[in-house]
């Protein structure tokens, strides 16, 4: 075998950042764009369709829950059938279900059109995470999933002003701007899920824009990467379901899940309370504040979690700073300092998950990260629905955002506890023992 120096395996890694990354970028881009801009046309739909603050919350994370059910086979059959294939066939399923949305008549097919969302996208981004581990060495997947997970940030970025500007400016064929949201939206899944059985390769040992040299080198390591896992933790894919460590990741990442889905889908609305004379296309625009600062600090904390290979408080500590956000957003009135303290809480929530996804895979090998991945996941994007439906439940019961935003700086402060809770042996050292034994 070809002896890689430090020199050529940075070549290579960035070869393949720029390779796979980009593509991987958009598609994440698109189904958070999907996901997320019914927090936009709610600013219309919601008066059209006679849709209260509780139904609004309980209806925008409904969609969390047959996901939730769908998540692990999902995984599972991207594991089986191939990365490209299953991938494509998700996109343009949750395309066709975002048309259709336009065409609903009440709360009851949103609610239907949401559930069927869930299902439709089930499996799509921790096949994502799952995806970058066959070709990234551990030591390298903090950096490439934080670039990846800035498309997180990235899609708030647009679907604040594209979506806005939609609302306030298309109203073709006597359809509302809302209508021509989810129309415009969501055809960009279906054609790019086409594209994407052109352009993504399922394993290294397939990609012919790889040297016989580096493909060599790297399905080496990943073997040898997957060989301590399994000799580390050696249980099967379905054993990992009642492995403690994982249950504790996924209780923490339901925390951070139901901060950052509770404020994120509430937003547009928080903003147009705290100032009644802005119009819909303002709201966007300076609702992609938070998410820059946010982008900012995900990549930055995450460079430095793989600078230090430490994990655990790189994760832990950032969304501390969520919690003391958004109490301190109850405190005030003001529109400007309310933005401050949002983009505060968001740069914490952002920063949290940019490091996270490197914890499972220290201990995981690739057919147990399939489960587990989607086990964690899926039980914390059940927090998709509980953070929003609360916010809304107590914004109709008190008549304030505040009482909801305690109870997301509480579930923040949960996930920090314990991230940095995670048994230090297991998490850190063996982590980096996994990887001294791959280079």
């Amino acid at each position: 075998m070809t002896t890689f120096t430090s020199y050529d395996e940075e070549r290579l890694m960035n070869k393949l950042r720029w390779r796979i990354v980009p593509f991987i970028f958009l598609l994440y881009i698109i189904s958070m764009v999907d996901r997320v801009n019914i927090s936009f046309a709610a600013l219309e739909m919601n008066k059209d369709l006679g849709i209260t603050a509780t139904a609004f919350g309980a209806v925008a994370g409904i969609f969390f829950i047959p996901y939730f059910l769908f998540e692990i086979p999902s995984n599972i059959l991207m594991h089986r059938i191939g990365a490209r294939i299953w991938i494509s066939r998700i996109m343009i399923s949750w395309g066709i279900v975002v048309v259709l949305t336009a065409f609903i008549k009440n709360v009851t097919h949103l609610a239907v059109l949401r559930c069927l969302l869930g299902i439709a996208e089930a499996g799509f981004y921790p096949s994502m995470i799952l995806y970058l581990t066959f070709w990234f060495p551990q030591k390298h997947q903090a950096r490439t999933v934080s670039v990846f997970m800035t498309g997180l940030a990235a899609a708030n970025i647009i679907t604040g002003p594209v979506t806005s500007w939609i609302l306030d400016n298309v109203n073709w064929l006597g359809l509302p701007g809302w209508r021509w949201v989810f129309i415009l939206e969501g055809l960009p899944a279906i054609i790019l899920g086409i594209l994407t059985l052109f352009v993504l390769v399922d394993r290294p040992q397939q990609a012919r824009f790889l040297t016989k040299e580096e493909k060599e080198w790297l399905v080496t390591e990943l073997r040898k990467e997957h060989e301590a896992k399994v000799a580390k933790v050696n249980i099967s894919k379905w054993e990992v379901l009642k492995n403690g460590v994982v249950w504790q990741l996924t209780i923490s990442y339901l925390g951070y899940v139901m901060a950052l889905y509770g404020l994120g889908l509430w937003l547009p609305q928080i903003i147009k309370a705290l100032s009644g004379y802005l119009s819909n296309t303002q709201i966007g625009l300076i609702s992609t504040l938070p998410y820059i600062c946010g982008v900012i600090g995900m990549v930055l904390v995450a460079n430095h979690s793989d600078k230090t290979m430490e994990r655990r408080f790189h994760v832990g500590l950032p969304i501390i700073m969520a919690a003391v956000g958004l109490v301190a957003l109850t405190k005030t009135k003001n529109l400007v300092l309310s933005m401050a303290l949002i983009s505060i809480s968001t740069v914490g929530i952002y920063s949290y998950v940019g490091s996270f996804w490197t914890l499972p895979n220290t201990f995981l090998s690739e057919e147990t990260a399939a489960v587990g991945i989607a086990l964690i996941n899926a039980f914390g994007n059940l927090g998709g629905f509980v953070g929003p439906y609360i916010v809304g439940f107590l914004k109709d019961a008190t008549n304030s955002i505040n009482a909801g935003m305690y109870v997301l700086a509480s579930c923040a402060l949960i996930a920090c506890i314990l991230a940095v809770a995670l048994p230090k042996k297991h998490i850190m050292r063996e982590g980096m023992k996994t990887t001294s034994k791959a280079m």
